[in-house]
């Protein structure tokens, strides 16, 4: 995730003055040095760091935290509120016109991944606000734009208007809009042309579709991983267009985070979206909150339980606990159960999301090892139905022809089978267990 070294070094602090019975103003000097530092090194804009650095000294110093009776942790819960008002303070949810269909310009420089992410966009408005967006190639000087855009719209499912690349762009968005009234979309998103840097002739042709269009949102798509540049970038645009929102992309790479820390204190644009994958179906809404909570090691239970709502079949969750309290666990059920937990996305990025997972040593460097996983369903496929429903039944013999067709070996085999076992018996205890007892139990192997 971005924001890895800049969340490494603030835990740091915070948990230095966590525990403190008594704040003083020499800590909250000290405290507030590191921040700064840690920022700096983060690339976050210089002034925006001098603002968010005097915003948090004086209320660290002031009533609510002196008076408190667990100063340490009311200092970082102002550090955690600032860094969440430094963000945008809520997320900023997309525009509904009041009369459909909401016109969306996706705007930006070559290389952000702007083309890729208006479809990510149609794809998230589709499945999760259940709209008909329209996908319009308006980029007619980038040699396979057009092209690349029909084949994410082919992919998803989602029509895309054209006309290919002789027609000018400002043309191409007043007949998509034309068409997008006529067959009942709900959005419009015109993939815009990007350009290497920032030039006039680009300008005057955003200024033209957005005279002929009237859109209710303008979108500029950034590349997080450029830093203190994304913010200029953001800047100029913001000028010259009217930004309503600005959408990251990369904001899993091995970025230092300072443009998300940057750009809505120096355009007041709020960020709308952020990539966070190559899929798909990567962009996920922005949670000023909930990214605070992440890079102070508290965790983001809420993303989680988003993701696993999306996941996961609820009747066939109600349709597990069943088979747990019964017993009646089965390794096709385990299987299916892999397959849930993987829809979640990548584990080590899943773990992190977890409270406290900030102090599990290592947990930074781990790699969880995919295949893993993949081996275990492979062995499983490979056995008889009977064998599934009564792994009690796999002799040596079956456990060779189980090995032999997943590609393992009977080593693997035995630790699956030992491992369900163990697992199976767990889940028995605890479905008897009363309430009480269950806190801090937990499942061996995981």
């Amino acid at each position: 995730m971005a924001f890895e070294g800049l969340a490494d070094r603030l835990q740091h602090v915070m948990n230095k003055i966590r525990g403190k019975g008594k704040v003083t103003e020499a800590d909250v000097k000290e405290m507030m040095r590191e921040v700064r530092l840690a920022l700096l090194e983060a690339d976050v804009n210089f002034k925006v760091v001098k603002d968010f650095v005097k915003k948090v000294s004086e209320r660290a110093v002031g009533q609510e935290v002196l008076k408190s009776l667990t100063p340490g942790q009311q200092v970082i819960k102002v550090v955690k509120e600032e860094l969440t008002e430094l963000m945008g303070g809520e997320n900023s949810k997309i525009a509904v016109a009041s009369r459909p269909p909401t016109v969306v310009m996706m705007v930006g420089l070559q290389g952000a991944g702007k083309t890729t992410t208006t479809g990510k966009l149609a794809n998230l408005l589709r499945k999760k606000h259940n709209r008909k967006p329209l996908l319009v190639a308006a980029d007619i000087y980038r040699p396979a734009a057009i092209k690349q855009l029909e084949t994410l719209g082919k992919q998803l499912n989602i029509p895309v208007f054209s006309l290919g690349d002789q027609v000018s762009p400002v043309e191409i968005a007043k007949q998509a809009i034309a068409k997008a009234k006529e067959e009942h979309h709900d959005y419009v998103l015109i993939d815009t042309a990007g350009r290497l840097h920032i030039d006039e002739a680009l300008m005057d042709e955003l200024k033209q579709i957005k005279e002929v269009t009237k859109p209710d949102e303008i979108f500029l798509v950034v590349d997080a991983m450029t830093g203190q540049d994304a913010v200029n970038v953001a800047q100029s645009f913001n000028e010259q267009l009217g930004l309503t929102g600005v959408i990251l992309t990369k904001l899993d790479g091995d970025t230092r985070g300072g443009a998300a820390l940057s750009i809505k204190a120096v355009t007041n644009t709020p960020i709308k979206f952020v990539g966070m994958g190559e899929k798909l179906d990567a962009l996920e809404p922005f949670h000023p909150e909930r990214m605070a909570s992440r890079i102070l090691g508290m965790g983001d239970v809420l993303t989680l339980i988003e993701k696993a709502q999306a996941a996961v079949d609820e009747e066939k969750a109600k349709e597990l606990e069943q088979k747990m309290r019964t017993a009646s666990f089965t390794l096709d059920d385990f299987l299916e159960q892999l397959g849930q937990v993987r829809k979640l996305g990548p584990l080590d990025e899943i773990l992190k999301m977890l409270p406290g997972a900030n102090k599990v040593k290592g947990l930074n460097n781990l790699q969880i090892d995919e295949k893993q996983i993949s081996r275990v369903e492979a062995i499983i496929r490979s056995m008889t139905k009977e064998e599934k429903m009564n792994p009690d039944i796999i002799n040596s013999s079956r456990k060779k022809r189980i090995a032999k067709g997943s590609g393992t070996t009977v080593q693997d085999v035995n630790r699956l089978l030992k491992q369900f076992d163990e697992m199976k018996k767990m889940m028995k205890i605890m479905t008897t267990m009363p309430k009480g007892k269950k806190k801090g139990f937990r499942f061996p192997f995981m």
